[in-house]
């Protein structure tokens, strides 16, 4: 799969798990990164994957961003929407900046980085949008109505793009993970997880990166081209659709 591929947040837990997977499967793999310049060289020498830094919630930003790493490695054929963070907190009592800042991340970001690449991808025939959403924006989560709003537009969002380009020998499709054991959910305490969320969970363990990865890199294939407007759910059986 000699393809250049984009992964949005792709220097940590299952953005850089993405990233090698996809590396490993024989694309040219640039990972951007919004803030932790340590993490990202620590990355990037370790994997050899290009690393690259902005704000993904911001359409110029992407816009420059895409440009730079189409001029280092060539046009982009692969995106994988991944970017994302979380500020919880209850209705009642979330402020007006926690919700924009996670819609702007997790969701904005997915137009602002595929408007930059659509183009490009009609222009050559070819594309795969992936985008990372969550068992949250499946069935909504207690303290996250804006990280369930955020996820919940992922899956709309693909359908609609889907169909806009199919035609042109583009995917679109969805990932969406449950509890996976990304250094977030490993701060958790370890009585929490055993009691709270492994019970509801059939396999009865969390998901590893590497498992989410997999499924990215199959939907970005040769192989996957009659799949398009999908969502692969990755949670273990903890909430089917």
């Amino acid at each position: 799969m000699a393809r250049i591929a984009l992964v949005t947040g792709g220097t940590r837990g299952i953005g850089a798990a993405i990233a090698v997977g996809l590396r490993d499967a024989g694309c040219t793999v640039a990972a951007t990164y919004g803030g932790n310049d340590v993490a990202a060289e620590a990355f990037k020498a370790e994997t050899g994957i290009a690393v690259y830094k902005w704000d993904v919630g911001d359409f110029a930003a992407c816009q420059a961003g895409v440009a730079q790493v189409e001029a280092d490695l060539g046009p982009v054929d692969i995106l994988v929407n991944n970017a994302g963070i979380t500020r919880d907190g209850t209705l009642h009592r979330m402020s007006p900046e926690n919700w924009r800042a996670v819609i702007a991340t997790n969701l904005d970001s997915i137009f602002n980085m595929t408007r930059n690449v659509i183009e490009g991808m009609r222009a050559r025939g070819f594309g795969r949008v992936i985008s990372i959403a969550s068992i949250n924006g499946q069935k909504g989560q207690i303290g996250q109505a804006n990280y369930s709003a955020a996820k919940a537009g992922v899956f709309g969002f693909t359908k609609a793009v889907a169909q806009e380009n199919a035609a042109k020998g583009i995917t679109v499709n969805a990932v969406a993970p449950g509890y996976i054991a990304t250094e977030m959910v490993r701060a958790v305490p370890e009585e929490v997880i055993k009691s709270k969320i492994l019970p509801h969970i059939p396999v009865g363990r969390l998901g590893e990166p590497e498992e989410v990865a997999r499924c990215v890199t199959f939907l970005a294939s040769e192989e996957a081209g009659f799949i398009t407007g999908s969502t692969l759910t990755a949670n273990g059986g903890q909430y089917m659709t």
